[in-house]
């Protein structure tokens, strides 16, 4: 332990340069196949492309992801995001489409000279109230970028007839942006659409859950509190009991479902009888069925508080997210281009077992086939770190550190490498496309 008379605790700990962390990374890797890692990202002409034209991008990329974690918009406001995500993309070379598909703040930036074979790609960038960045969408939204960036280098490098399309997706936080677009015929005709997630750990097969949200409204009648309580019907009762009774419900629920909410409005004054109140609630589970099933269970936990109360009561369900369905083809060689950086899995047994949030990109790959893979934003050693998880100050913190852009850059270049797959090897499109078609039989 250093003593604080030494004067080195007034010396300040800088965090590592671009440079270093670079360094650090080209040294990483997997079971020792030093010649693997050199043969793909030196001898392999469309790898080659792929990391030059992201790498070229970098600071500019750098200066985006500062700007968007210094100025953070919540779902369907982030007007400066959108407004310099797209100016940046037009000056690259793509065709942006503004306010796209109804969503003032939604975006589609295209390049390629053929629809032969259409690679989506979507970025975020609301954040969360009171939090910011927590969740890290100023990272997932040059994540997209330097995606594209990388793909529409190698079509335009090799003349392959493709096309790639970034969808820039408001409002993942709330409501969910991608269903919005996808209603509107925005993912038509997309072969493949994949996204990354920066997190406190490396992962290709999250488990994302499936939810649904609920607006609870109580309607009761109002009394004078001490004057004449028996002449009201109280509205707080019922949803104190629904809250009190979801947590009892709990104990006989499985460790994979979670029900979880706030009461939003609880009446205007202590000496007043409360005739409304309005709460909120989130059901999620693995898989959207089972969410279907819980939603029942506490359905009639608010009716039930209702009757008790003498209280009638409203149900406003929101827009689901789906689980997560990850093609296996498409993640499989994720993570080998993410191998060839440096980069090694746990099993996909062990990767799956570690339930996580829950997306609207889930809705997508019920649709067309997608992965969703998860990058270490704390440290590029393949290490999960508890601690900075999600939603954190602390998570907001790393979001804009130097190790999340040079961890955000290295997952950018495995999924662009990806998306070049499925476009120069028809075969391998074939069996993502199998794939799917079979998870969708399950």
């Amino acid at each position: 332990m250093v003593s604080t008379n030494s004067g080195l605790s007034s010396i300040p700990v800088l965090p590592p340069t671009y440079e270093s962390l670079q360094q650090e990374m080209s040294q990483l890797l997997v079971n020792g196949q030093e010649s693997k890692v050199s043969e793909l990202w030196e001898k392999d002409a469309f790898a080659k492309v792929v990391h030059h034209a992201i790498e070229d991008a970098s600071a500019e990329l750098r200066a985006i992801s500062r700007k968007l974690h210094k100025h953070p918009e919540l779902g369907y406001k982030e007007y400066k995001a959108h407004a310099l995500l797209t100016d940046y993309l037009e000056k690259k070379g793509f065709h942006v489409q503004r306010k796209a598909y109804t969503l003032d703040t939604a975006f589609v930036a295209r390049a390629g000279n053929s629809d032969k074979v259409t690679i989506g790609i979507c970025s975020e960038y609301d954040a969360l109230p009171g939090l910011g960045h927590a969740c890290g969408h100023n990272l997932i939204a040059i994540s997209g970028i330097a995606t594209a960036i990388g793909i529409k280098a190698a079509i335009e490098k090799f003349h392959l007839k493709a096309e790639v399309k970034l969808f820039g997706t408001p409002a993942e936080e709330t409501t969910g942006g991608k269903i919005v677009m996808f209603d509107h015929g925005a993912f038509k005709n997309v072969d493949v659409c994949m996204m990354l997630h920066g997190a406190n750990a490396d992962v290709v097969y999250p488990a994302f859950l499936a939810l649904d949200n609920v607006e609870v409204e109580f309607f009761g009648k109002a009394s004078h509190a001490s004057a004449s309580p028996w002449e009201g019907i109280n509205a707080l009762d019922a949803a104190v009991m629904t809250y009190t009774n979801i947590g009892l419900m709990r104990q006989q629920l499985h460790p994979s479902l979670r029900v979880h909410g706030i009461i939003l409005d609880g009446g205007k004054a202590a000496n007043i009888i409360p005739d409304y109140t309005r709460s909120t609630y989130t059901v999620r589970a693995p898989k959207y069925a089972q969410v279907e099933e819980l939603k029942k269970r506490v359905e009639r936990i608010f009716k039930s508080a209702a009757i008790a109360t003498g209280c009638t009561v409203k149900l406003t369900w929101g827009i689901p997210y789906k689980d997560i369905v990850t093609n296996d083809p498409l993640a499989r060689k994720f993570e080998h281009y993410m191998n060839a950086q440096g980069l090694k899995y746990p099993s996909k047994k062990e990767q799956l077992s570690k339930l996580s949030g829950s997306t609207d990109m889930g809705n997508l790959t019920h649709e067309m086939p997608g992965i969703h893979p998860m990058f270490n934003i704390l440290n590029l050693r393949g290490e999960e770190d508890l601690s900075a998880g999600m939603h954190t100050k602390e998570f907001a913190h790393a979001a804009i550190q130097p190790l999340g852009h040079v961890a955000t850059l290295r997952a950018a270049k495995g999924l662009a490498m990806t998306g070049v797959e499925c476009i120069r090897d028809p075969k391998f499109l074939k069996s993502v496309k199998r794939d799917f078609e079979a998870a969708r039989m399950v």
